[in-house]
């Protein structure tokens, strides 16, 4: 008997043993899952007042390559514009003249067209000028924060030589863009582009 009770104990160390080992395991691999941080608007505060203007949630830029703020009203933010119908367009630029490294721009533009969702068309200027879609030439597709999107390769305007996603919302057309020029290669531009729509911050207008 004593040696039956002895085997029992055994098996009944071995088994809490392999529970809390198990459990040991499980805590072990939440505390290294890593925490991927909630993006944030440098500038809660003007893009809440932008969507309340406009009447319509707008996409404030949680990230953008520095030196680019995402910030309404900073010195790059060399484009703040809102149109009578409501669009809108924020833009920021850096540029740096020199050659080589010393040298380059970058360009970030945002726009969204209340209670449209077909893309605008513009002319393009000069003696021929004509009407073409301000976005085109979609090649492959872009994912990221609930949007996927082909990436527009051909644009008009403030978007001219610049890589392009769209994607349409609560009524709306939304636009992300950004220069592909130095120190930016074509698929630089468009991680850059991936790594702006994850960090999007949404903002609704304030209940009236």
């Amino acid at each position: 008997m004593r040696a039956m009770r002895g085997l029992l104990v055994l098996c009944l160390l071995a088994a809490l043993s392999g529970v809390l080992t198990g459990c040991g395991s499980e805590a072990k691999t939440a505390e290294a899952a890593p925490k991927v941080a909630k993006p944030t608007c440098p500038d809660p505060a003007a893009w809440q007042k932008l969507a309340n203007r406009v009447g319509v949630p707008v996409y404030c830029p949680g990230w953008l390559p520095d030196p680019l703020t995402g910030k309404l009203g900073a010195v790059d933010n060399n484009i703040h514009s809102v149109s009578a119908d409501r669009s809108y367009l924020q833009s920021w630029v850096w540029q740096e003249t020199g050659g080589g490294a010393a040298g380059g721009e970058l360009h970030v533009n945002l726009r969204a067209y209340p209670g449209r969702t077909k893309i605008p068309t513009c002319r393009t200027g000069g003696s021929d000028s004509r009407n073409v879609a301000c976005f085109a030439a979609p090649v492959g597709r872009i994912s990221a924060n609930g949007i996927s999107s082909p990436v527009y390769t051909v644009n008009q305007d403030a978007d001219s030589w610049h890589y392009l996603v769209l994607w349409r919302r609560y009524g709306n057309l939304y636009t992300l863009s950004e220069h592909v020029a130095p120190p930016l290669t074509g698929q630089k531009v468009r991680r850059y582009l991936k790594h702006e729509l994850a960090s999007l911050v949404l903002f609704r207008p304030s209940p009236s």
